[in-house]
This record gives structure tokens, sequence and C-alpha cells, in this order.
């Protein structure tokens, strides 16, 4: 090789080295990690949370600016079990970034994540109670979000697994896409897409255009279609309709109603299922109904109680797991015919008019 390519490779060489450290140290300056790590970190406890990392986030440029996340550990204050435990995440920065310095999350992947029921629930229940109104506006989250290889457990049991999640941006007026994907426990696919028009009108949340579309399998779908209305606190109001297909059977009318409270009455829910051999019409207080299943993982044991609703249900056929059930038929609240003990006697018949009694002849002495 001549002399004079060997040295123009080795100064080209030494150039494209210079280049790339001084690209690192412009990135790692530019996009400055610490100072989102301590971003993120205060988010969380705001909210009541930890959040910690296994090793410093380090900058990345390409495809796009991005921060990588090792080891990351979300749990309640003060709380031992955590809450969210994940092998790694990736917050992705808008190339302004670099130039404005602003801190914009793009999109945020998560890897990998395990979300334990219990210290959720644990989080949720030690949250200042109080009375709940509409937000004055809908908080706008720019960064689109993805999760793959995710589980959601209680304890040691695995409730879903391989879940996948995509979220969309939020904002006011824009529609919001979000799509999950999981498997229960006996490995059997669930999908659930959901689309909303979310924002604020005179004190009131307005949800427009909802459609969800929910399949089990490859057996169940269903799809629903409506909008909903929040006021704050039980103040609520949705309509949905849409169908219900069955692979065994034929298409069902659902339709899904929920009333605000009022001054006699509490918000109610009403569920509508009409279709070949399967009707249902029930009515179900939601807040009562949470209470009621609160109770049934009391700390002292189950508290069995009868469900609250009112409604009747005709099932042909429920055919789950290994049991097999035909001709069910539920009837719940005002709907329960009255029982025996409650029914009024039966009407006694009419005494008839005793029959003259005859006088026995006298016997003669002998």
């Amino acid at each position: 090789m001549p002399r004079w390519l060997r040295l123009s490779l080795i100064i080209l060489s030494s150039a494209t080295l210079l280049l790339v450290a001084v690209a690192l140290i412009a990135v790692h300056v530019l996009l400055q990690p610490e100072r989102i790590t301590a971003m993120l970190q205060k988010q969380a406890r705001d909210a009541g949370l930890e959040l910690s990392l296994a090793s410093p986030a380090t900058p990345a440029l390409f495809p796009r600016p991005a921060l990588e996340l090792e080891g990351i550990t979300l749990s309640a204050q003060n709380a031992n079990m955590p809450i969210l435990l994940a092998a790694r995440g990736t917050l992705a920065l808008p190339w302004r970034t670099l130039v404005h310095g602003d801190t914009v999350i793009s999109q945020m992947r998560i890897d990998s994540p395990r979300v334990d029921l219990d210290a959720l629930q644990s989080w949720l229940d030690d949250l200042p109670s109080g009375p709940a109104s509409a937000p004055s506006s809908i908080p706008s989250i720019d960064a689109g979000i993805h999760i793959t290889r995710g589980s959601l457990v209680r304890g040691n049991q695995m409730l879903l697994g391989d879940v996948e999640l995509d979220a969309g941006r939020l904002a006011a007026n824009h529609p919001f896409p979000l799509t999950i994907t999981a498997k229960d426990a006996q490995g059997i696919p669930t999908q659930l897409r959901l689309s909303v028009t979310p924002s604020i009108k005179g004190g009131t949340l307005l949800l427009d255009n909802i459609g969800l579309t929910l399949t089990h399998s490859t057996a169940l779908t269903l799809r629903l279609i409506g909008s909903a209305r929040w006021h704050g606190a039980a103040d609520a109001s949705a309509q949905l309709v849409g169908k219900l297909d069955h692979a065994d059977t034929e298409q069902y009318n659902v339709s899904v109603a929920l009333t605000p409270a009022d001054q006699s009455n509490p918000l109610m829910l009403a569920v509508k299922l009409d279709g070949p051999e399967n009707h249902a019409d029930l009515q179900i207080p939601p807040l009562a109904l949470a209470a009621w299943w609160s109770q049934l993982d009391h700390d002292d044991g189950p508290r069995l109680a009868v469900p609250p609703g009112n409604g009747h249900a005709e099932i042909a056929n429920i055919d789950t797991g290994g049991v097999s059930i035909e001709g069910l038929t539920i009837q719940a609240g005002t709907n329960v015919p009255a029982s025996s003990s409650s029914a009024p006697p039966p009407a006694q018949p009419a005494s008839a008019k005793p029959a003259p009694s005859k006088t026995a002849p006298a016997r003669k002495s002998p």
C-alpha cells in the first residue's frame, strides 16, 4: 500500500473517531439525561411514587435522539412491594430537543414490564379521597406509549402475559387510539381496541366518537359505539350500542346505558342482550357492586352476600372449562318471584252444612 494512501486512511479514521466522540459528548450535553431523569422522578414523587433505575440513563442519537433506561422500578412511597418492574425503557425525543433544549418526549417504549395488581391496589387505596370532579382541561400527553412482553400478576399468580400496548397522542378534540393485546393464564388471547375523542365543555368531560372492539380468542367479538359524559362524582351518563358475535351462535344486539345518580336513585348501569336463545336485561349499581366486590377480598376473609342488582337473564347454554350448564335462568332484585313463605295462604273451601244426625233406634228390653 502506498505511503500516502496509508497516511490518508489513518487521518480519515482518526477524524471519524474524533467526530463520533464529539457527537457523543454533544448528545450527552444537549440531551442532559440527568435532568430528564430527575424530571421523571419528580413527577413520580408528586403522584406518591418512587422511580429508580439500575444504572444512569444513557443517551442515543440514531435513528433519533433517545434516552435508554435500564432496570426500571416503580413503587409506592415507603412500600416494600414494587408496582412495576421493567427490564428496559426508551424515551424517544424530537430532533428539536438538540437545538432548543426543551424537554419533550415523543414516544415511550417499555420492554418486559411486570405490574403487580396487589401493589397497585394498595397504592390506590392510600390516595387521598375526596369529592371527585371533572377536570378543568384534558391533560396533554404528546408521547405515544409502546409496551412489549408485559405481564400482570397478583403476588406469584400470573393473570395476563404477553401484554402488548400501543397508545397514541392524548389531547383535547383529538382522537385518542389505544390497543391492548394479552393472553390469560390458559394462553387464550384477548385484544381490546379503543378510540375516543375527549374534550371539556361547561365543566363537563365529554367522550365522543367512542369505538370499542373486544375480541376473546376467535370465538367472541364485541363491538360498541357511542358517547359518554361526566360532570363529577356520580353525575355520569353513557350510551353505547353494538353487536356481539359468537362463533357457535348468531349475532346479538347489545346496549349499555349509564344513568346519573339523583336524590332518590344511585348511579345505575343498564345492560341489555338480545339474541337467539339468550336474553338479558340487568340494572347494576356500579358503586355498590365495587363495594360488594371489595368485601370478597377482606382481610378477615371473604364476606359473602348477594350482589346488588336487578333484572333477569335467560341463557340457553354455558360451556366454560370443564363446566357445562343448560337452560340457566337468573332473576335478581324485584324480578325474583315471592317465596312460598311470603305468599298469602290458599283460600279455604266453604264449609259444607253438617248433615242431620240420625237417632239410633231404641233397643227393646227382653
